[in-house]
């Protein structure tokens, strides 16, 4: 009776929300409205390093969450954005069990892709600027705490805060998690033309790095998706993970050929445990509060 319930709810808050409440119009709006504001700095020739580029990069990074807000007062009543405040506020969602999954999974990726290394002949884990350079420059870890915490809060408040239920009211944890991690990787491909990002600095256009990068974000979203589920849908958890992957990536430097396929590795342990329609113990995905909810 109650996955009879929830199918029925999810089917109404489809209808009623129309054109409005599509994931895929919330989707178009998220990348290009950030790529309204990165495309000029790559035909403009502008750095990220300027001032003119960072307002650049910060406006474009923050465009997500700002329509995943909108999109939740346009299309949910009181109780839908109440439950969207809660879950980016409330930290008891997450709990102690979780918590600590999303403060182990990047460092055991992160080590045991040096480990990998290690046996197959590679120097193992390195160390990046923020830790090498920090005895003589403490300052060096400030653009690294920066990018690690700034972006998933602009980013997720949208991602997870919105899509994401969205996609799940239609297509499995699974399916949902793919759509979506394709449509991030795709977010980000302008990154790769403009000077003073990591992506173009660091991994380049069409290289081996940017397959992998663009690969490997649609295994993180699988992840993503598992967190979100089990952690009553926790916005804060996910930003927390976000954060926590992006800074460990910085400051423990594995190969990406090792790296990247751990995630997707991780990914297919998930769905085989359990299972890619809900990555849950439970038999539907979560939703926000549907009409024939209590």
């Amino acid at each position: 009776m109650t996955n009879v319930r929830s199918r029925v709810g999810a089917s109404l808050v489809r209808r009623r929300s129309g054109l409005v409440g599509s994931w895929w119009l919330f989707l178009v709006v998220a990348v290009g409205g950030t790529w309204a504001f990165w495309l000029p700095a790559i035909f403009l020739g502008v750095s990220f390093d300027t001032a003119a580029g960072l307002a650049l990069l910060l406006t474009g990074l923050a465009t997500p969450g700002a329509a995943g807000v909108a999109f939740v007062y346009l299309v949910y009543d009181e109780r839908g954005r109440a439950d969207f405040w809660s879950r980016v506020t409330e930290s008891r969602r997450v709990g102690l069990r979780w918590f600590a999954v999303i403060l182990g999974v990047p460092v055991g990726v992160s080590l045991l892709a040096g480990l990998v290394t290690l046996l197959s002949g590679g120097s193992g884990v390195g160390w990046g600027e923020a830790v090498t350079q920090f005895g003589t420059n403490p300052l060096v870890v400030v653009p690294t705490l920066f990018f690690a915490t700034l972006p998933p809060i602009l980013e997720e408040l949208g991602w997870r805060g919105y899509a994401l239920d969205r996609l799940q009211l239609q297509w499995s944890a699974l399916t949902s998690s793919v759509v979506l991690g394709v449509v991030w990787a795709l977010w980000h491909l302008p990154l790769f033309f403009v000077e003073g990002s990591y992506q173009h600095d660091a991994v380049g256009f069409a290289t081996a790095g940017f397959w992998l990068f663009m690969a490997g974000i649609v295994a993180l979203s699988s992840v993503f998706t598992w967190i979100y589920n089990n952690t009553e849908r926790s916005v804060l958890g996910i930003i927390a993970l976000h954060g926590w992957v992006n800074f460990t990536a910085e400051v423990v430097v594995v190969p990406d050929a090792v790296y990247y396929p751990l995630w997707f590795a991780l990914t297919g342990v998930i769905v085989a445990v359990w299972g890619a329609k809900t990555m849950t113990a439970a038999d539907e995905v979560p939703h926000p509060p549907l009409p024939s909810d209590p």
